[in-house]
């Protein structure tokens, strides 16, 4: 393996002059969503010139290619996310986003670009595989379940006569050590639960509270209490974080409102600290509540699960990104991180697993530059024939078992 892997390595990185030109093109043109035409045609385009069998989705702008083997065998999965961002992109790049108020502040135009170098590497390769490589490129990764949409289009039946067994996803970061790969088994990253509170209080004159039912104050001990109730009830092993990210109430200064509203997130890393947090955020704001002779209206919205890696898929990265960039730099990550991802889906499926792939900046500290989502993110695209060389030797490793 560590040869095949070193002669991948040299043939993306032969390659990268092609690979950073597509990462480039798709950067100034970010869709957000699940309706991505503009970026579903820039890989529609790049996919046709591969011998890769293409299917586009029904509800979503998805596509699935099928690359296969000289021989027949298993199937395994490769995944990159399309969409980007809400946000207003400030870096002053030559290749800046040109559309206004959206932004590729999460690299997933680097892992579309990834995956496709990954494509051409194993185009060129397939006398020596055994089986049938999946592409799964998909919108709506951000907070839109692009994934959940393609599994019930029937993703993991591409290749009828051999499912999908396997797979695996790369994803950078800006603020983790350009070049270095990290992967753990288990949790990889968090589920994530949307949650609203509306206090229901009375309205009345600001100079008079005792004839009101004034939720402000209600609100303010909700929070206080939410952040007392995490720290006494989720075991520091089993964790949870409980976000208030939104408070309003009120419009002037001398009414007091009917309402306070709060909304925020909660993240976990099991499903039965999950279900244990979402009744937990419910039944504190209703008692709290309750005291002060109000009712709470608390709605619960259910995000991603919990992303959790098999544990020899896990193992199987460290060994193949040893041996393209060193044991040094292919490190076990040393906790999960607490934001989701729709991958989850796919892992629950299947075993396979989430690796992390760090893209600092040249000359940057990852711990002072702007992170993922950040306004001003700026990725290493030197990363960029790592992840497409990591992609294939990934395939080829499961489909030669």
């Amino acid at each position: 393996m560590p040869i095949r892997a070193t002669d991948l390595l040299a043939a993306a990185r032969a390659d990268a002059d092609r690979t950073v030109d597509l990462r480039r093109r798709l950067h100034r043109h970010p869709e957000i969503g699940l309706h991505l035409p503009r970026t579903q045609a820039t890989v529609a385009d790049e996919l046709a010139a591969l011998p890769v069998e293409v299917t586009a989705g029904v509800s979503t702008t998805s596509l699935v290619g099928v690359l296969r083997g000289a021989r027949p065998g298993p199937t395994y999965l490769l995944r990159a996310d399309m969409d980007a961002l809400p946000v207003q992109e400030d870096t002053d790049l030559p290749f800046a986003s040109e559309v206004p108020g959206a932004m590729h502040a999460c690299g997933h135009d680097l892992h579309m670009a990834m995956l496709l170098g990954a494509a051409r590497l194993l185009a060129e390769r397939r006398d020596e595989i055994a089986g049938q490589v999946v592409l799964m490129l998909q919108p709506g990764e951000e907070g839109y379940h692009g994934a959940r949409y393609m599994l019930e289009e029937g993703l993991l039946d591409a290749v009828p006569e051999s499912p999908v067994n396997g797979a695996f996803a790369l994803h950078v970061f800006a603020d983790q050590p350009s070049g270095v790969v990290s992967v753990r088994p288990g949790p990889m990253m968090a589920a994530a639960d949307h949650w609203e509170v509306t206090v229901c209080g009375r309205g009345g004159h600001a100079s008079m509270p005792h004839a009101a039912a004034d939720p402000v104050p209600v609100a303010a001990e909700i929070v206080l209490a939410l952040q007392s109730m995490v720290t006494r009830r989720a075991p520091v092993f089993d964790p949870a974080v409980v976000t208030v990210a939104q408070l309003t109430a009120g419009s002037t200064d001398n009414v007091i409102p009917d309402t306070a509203f709060l909304q925020g997130t909660i993240r976990t890393l099991s499903p039965e600290r999950r279900a244990d947090v979402v009744a937990s955020v419910r039944r504190v704001a209703t008692h709290v509540a309750a005291a002060h002779g109000m009712e709470v209206r608390f709605v619960h919205q259910e995000g991603y699960p919990v992303t959790a890696n098999d544990a020899e898929v896990a193992a199987r990265v460290r060994e193949v990104a040893a041996g393209l960039v060193g044991a040094e730099r292919s490190v076990p990550a040393a906790e999960p991180l607490m934001g989701a991802e729709d991958f989850a889906y796919v892992l629950q499926r299947v075993p396979g697993a989430m690796a992390f792939l760090g893209a600092c900046p040249p000359g940057a500290d990852p711990q002072d530059v702007a992170g993922n989502h950040s306004n001003l993110v700026v990725f290493d695209e030197d990363v960029l024939p790592t992840g497409a060389a990591l992609y294939a030797a990934m395939a080829l490793a499961a489909l030669d078992d």
